[in-house]
């Protein structure tokens, strides 16, 4: 029997309408104010997702479902990483309007392993908490895992 490591599941709440944050997840220039220094998207089913979430440090897989401003689903990797090549688990996000606020649930599966689900859990919740800075107007400022991860050199 082998044993599948767990999905990531976060849920966040953003001050914005649903219609605001799904624009953060599919526009590149909006994208990289939350996640990554690049961002090669064609939101579309079967288009590509491409972030560059560090110097050299490419996150890449396709869109499969793009339902605005309600889901979007993408595969994702990272290049160059045999463990977790580009495309080999996927990436879920749905959007629910409460009020004028947002609930965003992410659900990423299909991770080979329980240390790279803990290392994409510790990625996604930083991430997602400097989604809900931008998506709710403010500025989350200079990303701290770009020093982080210069530092390791």
């Amino acid at each position: 029997m082998v044993d599948i490591p767990p999905a990531i599941e976060v849920t966040t709440r953003i001050k914005a309408r649903p219609e605001v944050v799904f624009s953060f997840l599919v526009d590149p220039a909006l994208y990289v104010r939350w996640q990554g220094i690049n961002a090669d998207l064609d939101p579309q089913p079967g288009g590509r997702y491409r972030v560059e979430v560090q110097p050299g440090g490419f996150a890449s897989g396709r869109f499969v479902t793009v339902d605005p401003p309600r889901r979007v689903v993408f595969t994702w990797g990272w290049e160059g990483d045999p463990n977790v090549p580009p495309g080999s688990s996927t990436v879920e996000v749905t959007l629910e309007a409460d009020a004028d606020e947002t609930i965003l649930r992410l659900r990423h599966s299909g991770l080979p392993s329980a240390p790279a689900v803990d290392q994409h859990a510790e990625g996604w919740h930083h991430y997602l908490g400097r989604l809900t800075i931008v998506g709710s107007g403010a500025d989350p400022g200079r990303d701290a895992q770009l020093d982080r991860r210069s530092d390791r050199g």
